[in-house]
């Protein structure tokens, strides 16, 4: 589990600079970072923390939360479009590293998480289709598949808080967190991504391609300061996960609470490079002895 907001200690400038390998990646990070900069005035700390888990990890998502994304979108196709409207409103981030190329896919995506169609990314269809890729002749079994994997890959290496229904649940439908009350009904368009397919000739497809087998748990939903979320009862966790996560930001979550480094790039600047660029950047002298720290994905 990483370090969660609540426990971030930003120095004066401190800068990040972030590479991903493909631009549905970045669109998230840009979704998450607005999320996470919204003011206290619009959006209370337990609602955004939930609205991002539901965003994370899920496949299929709330009416509220379609709506803010159809509301980011309209946004983010401003910011990749109109670099000054972008640096007023959100000038902690910079995106000005990013090729026009990249831009213009980045429009292309916000267009696509915009559009209201259900049928625009069928998640129900797409997501059983990628459980019969990964389990293959297992389908039939995949409820003792799922234990097995719960138990062998998740407990066994310490995460013991990931409850057994829980995460039989994602494996079925894609959904990791029921928060709030209501209908999760609405797919999670943020989650879809590209991949060639070959058909006899090489076909972009936009489809699910992500995580099937470990769930979105690992890194907000199995640590926690407080001893007490992480009881188990005859080797059970005795609360979901899901609240390990969600009682950290109320201590003093800088940037959940929607402090103010969003309006200008002060404290804080996040940059965003060009996909793939990692290794050109050691021949580069402005990023030479730039780095204090390294982190990298597991993807």
């Amino acid at each position: 589990g990483g370090m969660g907001a609540s426990q971030l200690v930003f120095l004066p400038s401190s800068q990040f600079y972030i590479v991903e390998n493909n631009l549905e990646a970045v669109g998230r990070q840009l979704l998450f970072l607005s999320l996470a900069l919204e003011s206290p005035e619009k959006m209370g700390l337990q609602e955004k923390s939930e609205m991002f888990l539901e965003l994370l990890g899920n496949s299929l998502i709330r009416s509220p939360t379609a709506a803010y994304l159809q509301e980011k979108s309209d946004l983010f196709i401003r910011y990749v479009t109109d670099p000054d409207f972008q640096q007023c409103h959100l000038g902690a981030v910079d995106l000005s590293a990013l090729k026009f190329k990249e831009r213009d896919q980045l429009e292309s995506i916000f267009r696509f998480w915009r559009n209201p169609d259900p049928q625009a990314f069928p998640i129900a269809r797409l997501w059983d289709l990628r459980v019969r890729q990964y389990l293959g002749t297992r389908y039939d079994a995949r409820r003792g598949v799922c234990d097995w994997d719960l138990t062998m890959k998740l407990h066994e290496r310490g995460a013991r808080a990931i409850n057994g229904r829980e995460f039989s649940r994602w494996r079925d439908t894609g959904v990791a967190f029921e928060l709030r009350e209501g209908v999760y009904h609405i797919p999670n368009k943020t989650l879809a991504s590209g991949r060639l397919l070959r058909h006899g000739e090489l076909v972009p497809a936009r489809g699910y391609w992500g995580d099937i087998g470990t769930g979105p748990y690992l890194p907000f939903g199995i640590e926690s300061e407080e001893p007490s979320l992480l009881k188990t009862v005859n080797g059970i966790p005795a609360k979901v996960g899901v609240p390990l996560w969600g009682a950290g930001p109320s201590r003093r979550g800088m940037i959940w609470r929607g402090e103010r480094i969003a309006a200008c790039p002060g404290p804080v600047l996040i940059h965003f490079l060009p996909l793939g660029c990692t290794a050109r950047l050691p021949c580069k002298n402005q990023y030479h002895q730039r780095f204090h720290l390294l982190f990298f994905s597991c993807r």
